[in-house]
């Protein structure tokens, strides 16, 4: 699926990412130069999955199997699972963030892919490829 529009990000890539965001009353920012940010306003993996629409991941549980419900949809297994909500929510005006280095090479663990809107992925700063 070539034509998909993919932000591909190294595992250090994503930590410093995740690093330069804050969230605050439900909304989730970048953090300005110089300015202090609360301990409690810290975003790591599953503070991010809260602002994600849908996500495969060995470190945060997605839910595959009921965001596939909430779709009114079936599959056989989970990679068919996926890859149903992939395309619902491409075709829908949203990007996969996907993040390679998190996992041993080697180690059988899933991928780590977030689907999140176009919107907020421009708002924070990813380099939301053309369509």
């Amino acid at each position: 699926m070539s034509n998909e529009p993919v932000i591909t990000l190294s595992a250090d890539a994503w930590a410093a990412f995740l690093a330069g965001l804050y969230e605050r009353d439900d909304r989730l920012d970048v953090r300005a130069p110089g300015e202090a940010y609360a301990r409690s306003e810290t975003v790591d993996a599953y503070v991010f999955s809260g602002h994600a629409e849908a996500l495969l991941s060995a470190e945060v549980d997605g839910d595959v199997w009921g965001t596939l419900e909430d779709l009114d949809e079936t599959a056989a297994d989970e990679q068919e699972a996926w890859a149903k909500i992939r395309a619902f929510y491409l075709e829908r005006g949203c990007v996969l963030l996907r993040v390679e280095g998190l996992n041993d090479p080697g180690d059988a663990e899933e991928p780590e892919e977030w689907i999140v809107t176009e919107r907020l992925a421009r708002r924070l700063g990813l380099p939301v490829p053309a369509r």
